[in-house]
């Protein structure tokens, strides 16, 4: 059967009100329907569980805990683009809060050696959840070499069968959106603090934007069947169906079960949302909106010719930002004494640990990436940090592509990159740590030249 036959009977199925006479000549166009055919695409898709266990510390608090048993499976997704005799474009997600260039930067070498990839037309993210083992050191644990290993051999594999398994595919498009799963969290509350963790009842407006666009990218076999999805959203990923697990979180739950009910490979990017979380709405029943966010766009995605398969991947200087002592612990001390429950102090002394460790690197020129890619009039943009929604809107806003998607936390992690506003604010994304060490203005400016580099692909 077509695609649009499948269709037609999913919308039946979901109970969209139809006569029977309507529904019986909508079907017959369906099979009668030519399939649209593929113009020289070609894609492959694959996925690499990581396998973890109950000894791995996990990460994204701000003490070590661990996990006992997991739901989802943990997994490293791939999609790999030609367009011959175009290049490769190669787009990889990963279950793991974050990885830094010391990890990535063999692996990207390794597929560009193995698959005949370029290295600048790889993008590895990371889809940052919360409940997975650790890939970083950041706050008061360590990351797990083991599980590091893992995640590296897992990519090279995802990447590899994803190669291996190219055929001619149709590209369809088409943004969606979902408004109501995430929120700007940075909440500025009745003292004039803004919110991290504690009571929030005396808040009094977010301080930043929140993004509902929900792009959804599907590659299709020329017959209509599902070969790859990609969407993209910003929200934390934080929050599994069950406590104590290890766990993909909600998005990556949704994108397994939208696997198992389309069929094909189901790939989530996590979008800008160093400043937005989840923070009103169940994990059962985001992981329901967002599969429908991405069911209702999918539904309405049309095919798009792709003339250009392009990338661009260029290195980033920044620097670490010069901080006084006093003043860093006086932000910490007065939020954590006010809000973070009885005992603050051990969260107190992870902060000046991280401050301590920070002090002789103040002043000093870091380099991480910045990526653009183009498939045809969609854009991707690849950013090494937790960004602020704010700056990932004005990368869309000034870009020349008609549909651009952000994907924060790829190639590389230097922490938050908050705007500048943000930093004037405080809180817990401004405070200095390993966490946040990147000096004001590093978002602005590292925006700036991805707007170049997209207007270099528009060319």
């Amino acid at each position: 059967m077509t695609y649009e036959g499948t269709l037609f009977l999913r919308r039946l199925a979901m109970g969209k009100s139809m006569t029977i006479l309507a529904a019986a000549l909508l079907l017959s166009v369906a099979v009668l329907t030519k399939p649209a055919h593929a113009t020289g695409l070609r894609v492959g898709a694959a996925a690499a569980e990581l396998e973890a266990d109950d000894s791995m510390v996990i990460a994204g608090s701000i003490h070590p805990h661990y996990a006992k048993g997991q739901e989802g499976k943990l997994r490293a997704v791939a999609v790999v683009i030609e367009k011959p005799p175009a290049t490769k474009l190669a787009i990889v997600a990963c279950d793991v809060l974050i990885l830094t260039r010391d990890l990535v930067d063999p692996v990207v070498a390794q597929i560009e050696k193995t698959c005949g990839i370029p290295a600048s037309n790889i993008l590895v993210n990371c889809t940052h959840t919360h409940h997975a083992p650790s890939t970083v050191r950041v706050h008061g644990y360590d990351r797990d070499e083991v599980f590091c290993k893992t995640v590296q051999r897992g990519i090279v594999k995802a990447v590899t069968d994803a190669n291996a398994r190219l055929a001619d595919a149709v590209f369809h498009f088409k943004l969606g959106r979902e408004k109501t799963v995430g929120q700007n969290s940075r909440l500025l509350l009745s003292d004039g603090s803004i919110l991290w963790i504690g009571r929030r009842d005396d808040a009094v407006r977010p301080t930043g934007p929140f993004d509902p666009d929900l792009p959804v990218l599907a590659f299709r076999n020329p017959s209509g069947g599902l070969r790859a999805l990609v969407f993209n959203h910003s929200t934390h990923t934080i929050g599994g169906l069950k406590g104590g697990v290890r766990s993909p979180a909600f998005y990556g739950l949704a994108a397994q079960q939208l696997e198992s009910e389309l069929g094909g490979t189901v790939c989530f990017l996590e979008g800008a949302s160093g400043s937005t979380h989840r923070m009103n709405v169940g994990t059962a029943e985001a992981i329901k909106r967002i599969k429908q966010a991405v069911l209702d766009a999918l539904d309405r995605a049309g095919s798009r010719e792709v003339r250009q398969l392009a990338a661009i991947k260029r290195p980033f200087d920044f620097k670490v930002r010069a901080f006084d002592e006093a003043t860093e612990d006086r932000a910490v001390v007065d939020y954590c004494t006010k809000r973070a429950g009885r005992n603050p102090q051990p969260i107190i002394a992870v902060f000046r640990r991280m401050r301590k460790e920070l002090a002789p690197q103040q002043g000093k020129t870091r380099t991480t990436w910045v990526q653009t890619m183009a498939i045809g009039d969609v854009a991707i943009v690849g950013v090494s940090a937790e960004l602020f929604t704010k700056l990932g809107i004005d990368i869309k806003q000034r870009s020349p592509f008609k549909n651009t998607l952000v994907a924060e936390l790829a190639n590389d992690w230097i922490g938050y990159l908050p705007d500048r506003e943000a930093h004037r604010l405080g809180g817990y994304q401004v405070w200095t740590g390993l966490h946040s060490y990147a000096e004001p203005g590093t978002g602005e400016r590292m925006v700036d030249q991805v707007v170049k580099m997209l207007n270099e692909l528009a060319q």
